[in-house]
């Protein structure tokens, strides 16, 4: 069979298969988003039918989901919202590097890991999945709620830490000179920056680059600003991530209205791919050997990561029941975590932290995407009101 033909029946069948579990998870009242892992995981490495003649699609599919979910995002506020949230947010951000980026370090030590793969796995425990919270925000109707700007600013801090991070880390693992380093690090700054500014000062100049008018040049023009800015971004050891969303960022008024409209559709389909090759690229078979560490650590850092949008949402003056949609929305990771240990596995610093990292991450998916939910439980709402009361005696 031709290879093109070939694709084009993997690529179909899935996605009718996910059209299917997607109907099914919204008529059961969950987020599809656990469903599509699982569906990666069977049809992936080690799983029952391997997808190869497909795979180099859904990885290049998956890429652009994670674009799509954070430029969209990033549609929702504008740059003054940002700065406000961040300048408030910056208790909150230095607290989530304190409590989730030390059990992972602590993990790697007591598995007799050397000190870099050490600031690796604290790098995989502190991140939140940027991704999975935004669609899962989307999905459960709470990108209007008063604690998503906290969610959104804690995520922001995260994801613009990245940029000094992976430079740090890269040149930890290759073992490369302080002066190396130290200009990689200076090179990310300097980027991060002109996009920060450009959106802050200058994004009116750049939503008139584009006219609503006609929606085919609107569509094409800023998914493509937002896709090279991205890469751009990437290329010089920032967040693709970082870069889209300041791309949203800097759209306003009716531009930014009409390319959240346009643009819903393709954010749609390209980030369930995105989940469902997160799926596919994980070797079901490793997952067992270090399911337990996996466990252990997925727990004690969802309860650390779910105490840092608490307190964070408390101290933004939110409501109890908004503290914990604050927190449980934040614990899931994702493809930060997977990246960071790619770059430990490949400098061969810590052979085990590939498995290790794609139990961690998978059990915070599925669980946190579980746990989101339960804020709107009436039992939990009870509970919670209940509590409230009592501490105003």
């Amino acid at each position: 069979m031709h290879e093109t033909t070939l694709i084009l029946i993997e690529v179909g069948a899935l996605l009718l298969g996910m059209s299917l579990l997607g109907r099914f998870a919204i008529r059961i009242g969950i987020s599809p988003i656990p469903l599509y892992l699982l569906v990666g995981l069977l049809f992936g490495e080690g799983g029952v039918l391997p997808l190869d003649a497909s795979e180099e699609f859904f990885e290049v599919g998956a890429e652009i989901g994670v674009i799509l979910l954070l430029a969209l995002l990033g549609l929702e506020y504008t740059a003054q919202e940002l700065f406000t949230n961040l300048r408030q947010s910056k208790y909150a951000g230095l607290m989530d590097a304190l409590l989730n980026a030390t059990p992972g370090a602590v993990c790697a030590l007591m598995l007799g890991w050397s000190p870099v793969a050490a600031v690796a796995l604290a790098g995989v425990t502190w991140i939140s999945s940027s991704g999975v919270i935004a669609k899962l925000l989307r999905d459960l109707g709470r990108l209007s709620n008063r604690e998503t700007p906290t969610i959104l600013a804690i995520l922001v801090i995260e994801d613009l830490a990245m940029a000094f991070y992976l430079p740090v880390l890269s040149a930890l693992v290759v073992g490369v000179s302080l002066l190396q380093g130290a200009i990689a690090v200076a090179v990310a700054v300097a980027v991060v920056s002109t996009i920060l500014y450009i959106a802050f000062r200058h994004g009116h100049v750049v939503s008139r680059f584009f006219s609503v008018e006609h929606a085919e040049p609107l569509l094409l023009g800023v998914l493509g600003l937002t896709m090279l800015v991205a890469g751009l971004a990437a290329q010089v050891n920032v967040s693709a991530a970082v870069g889209a969303f300041l791309v949203g960022i800097a759209l306003s008024g009716r531009v930014a209205h009409s390319a959240g409209q346009l643009l819903t559709p393709l954010r749609d389909l390209f980030a369930a791919i995105f989940f469902v090759f997160f799926g596919l690229a994980t070797d079901s078979s490793e997952l067992l050997r270090m399911l337990l560490p996996a466990t252990l650590l997925a727990i004690a850092t969802i309860a650390t990561k779910t105490l840092t949008g608490y307190l964070a949402a408390r101290r933004a003056g939110i409501g109890p029941l908004g503290r914990w949609r604050a927190g449980l929305s934040l614990t899931p990771r994702g493809e930060f975590s997977i990246v960071i240990a790619g770059l430990a596995l490949g400098s061969g610093v810590a052979p085990d932290i590939a498995p290790l990292a794609t139990a961690y991450v998978l059990i915070t998916i599925i669980g946190g995407s579980m746990l989101t939910r339960l804020p709107d439980a009436n039992w939990f709402r009870t509970l919670v009101v209940a509590g409230a009361s009592r501490s105003t005696k």
